[in-house]
C-alpha cells in the first residue's frame, strides 16, 4: 500500500471551514481511476481534484464526486491552484490545465487568488412547467413571478451544464425544501448536471454581491453544493445572453452562495463575449496523507 498527500482546501473564501471544500491530491500519478474514486468517496466532499502530469498543459486534472467522475469543477480548480501557490509549487502568473473538457487558462494573482477561464458558453431557453419546478424545489410557484418574464429558464454551460432558474426574493431561495429525486429528474429532463437557482435579492452583508445562488446536483451525488464555480460561470454567461442589466454589463460580478449551509463563499465572475472567468481565494484547512490499497482488477464484484 502507498500513501498519497491529500488536502482539504476551502475555495471561494479566505477563511477555513467556509466556502466550498474540495479534496486535492497534488501528485496523483500512479493512481488508477478506481482508486481516485475510492479516495473521493472517502473524503466525501462534493469534488476531489487529482493532479497529474500532462503533455498538453502545465498539468492535468481528473475530478471525482463521491459517486462518479465529473467533467469540470470550478471550486476544485480554484482550490488546487490555491494550494499549489501556497506550497510554492507555482508562482503568480499564467498557467494551463488539461481537463476532460479541454485545456483551460488559469491566472494566479500576487495574493494567491485564482481565476479560471471556462469554456465558451452555450445558452438556450427551455420550456419549463413552473408548477413542476416549484414542486421539485419545494417553493411557491409565485417565486417565479415577474422575474421569469425577463429572464427565462435556460440551459447554460461553460463546461458543465446547469438548468438556470431565477426567483424573485431571497425568502423563496432560503425557504426551499427540495425533493432531490424530483430535482435530479428535472435536471435530467433538460440534459443538465444540476439546477442553479438565484435571486438578485442578495444577502451582501460584507460583499457588494450581484446575486445569491443555490446549486443542487443530486445526479452527481451532491444534494446541495455550497459554492459552485461551474454554475456561477454558466449563470454569468446566462445574464449576459439575456441582457439582464439595462445599463452597461458589469466588468466584474460577485455571486454569493453557501450561506444557508453555514459555508458562505463569494465567486468573482467576469464575462466578455465568449470568454467567461470565475475566480476567488482558497485556503488549506487540512493537510495529511491517505493510505491507498493497491488496485486489482479481479477485486471487482459484479452483481
Amino acid at each position: 500500500m502507498e500513501s498519497y498527500r491529500t488536502l482539504l482546501v476551502d475555495a471561494f473564501t479566505s477563511e477555513p471551514l467556509a466556502g466550498n471544500a474540495a479534496g486535492v491530491v497534488p501528485d496523483a500519478a500512479g493512481l488508477a481511476e478506481e482508486q481516485m474514486q475510492a479516495i473521493a468517496r472517502e473524503l466525501s466532499v462534493s469534488e476531489t481534484a487529482f493532479l497529474l502530469p500532462s503533455d498538453e498543459a502545465d498539468r492535468k486534472v481528473r475530478y471525482f464526486s463521491p459517486t462518479q467522475a465529473v467533467d469540470l469543477c470550478g471550486h476544485a480548480t480554484i482550490a488546487a491552484h490555491g494550494a499549489l501557490f501556497e506550497d510554492g509549487v507555482i508562482d503568480a502568473g499564467s498557467h494551463t490545465l488539461e481537463t476532460p473538457v479541454g485545456v483551460l487558462d488559469i491566472q494566479v494573482t500576487d495574493t494567491g487568488a485564482v481565476w479560471m477561464t471556462q469554456n465558451a458558453p452555450q445558452i438556450f431557453e427551455v420550456e419549463l412547467d413552473y408548477a413542476d419546478a416549484a414542486d421539485a424545489l419545494g417553493i411557491d410557484e409565485a417565486a417565479f413571478a415577474d422575474v421569469g418574464a425577463d429572464l427565462p429558464p435556460a440551459y447554460a454551460s461553460t463546461g458543465l451544464p446547469f438548468l438556470i432558474l431565477p426567483v424573485n426574493f431571497l425568502e423563496h431561495l432560503s425557504g426551499m425544501d427540495p425533493d432531490m429525486e424530483a430535482v435530479e429528474a428535472l435536471a435530467d429532463a433538460h440534459d443538465c448536471a444540476g439546477v442553479y437557482v438565484f435571486t438578485f435579492d442578495a444577502v451582501g452583508r460584507s460583499q457588494d454581491s450581484t446575486l445569491h445562488g443555490r446549486a443542487f446536483v443530486p445526479g452527481l451525488g451532491v444534494d446541495e453544493d455550497p459554492v459552485t464555480g461551474t454554475a456561477s460561470g454558466a449563470c454569468g454567461a446566462y445574464l449576459d445572453h439575456f441582457a439582464a442589466f439595462d445599463d452597461e454589463f458589469p466588468e466584474r460580478m460577485t455571486f454569493e452562495q453557501g450561506h444557508f449551509l453555514d459555508r458562505p463563499g463569494y465567486v468573482g465572475v467576469r464575462v466578455d463575449g465568449q470568454t467567461v472567468q470565475v475566480g476567488g481565494d482558497a485556503v488549506v484547512s487540512l493537510d495529511g496523507s491517505l493510505t491507498v490499497p493497491e488496485y486489482e482488477d479481479d477485486e471487482i464484484i459484479e452483481a
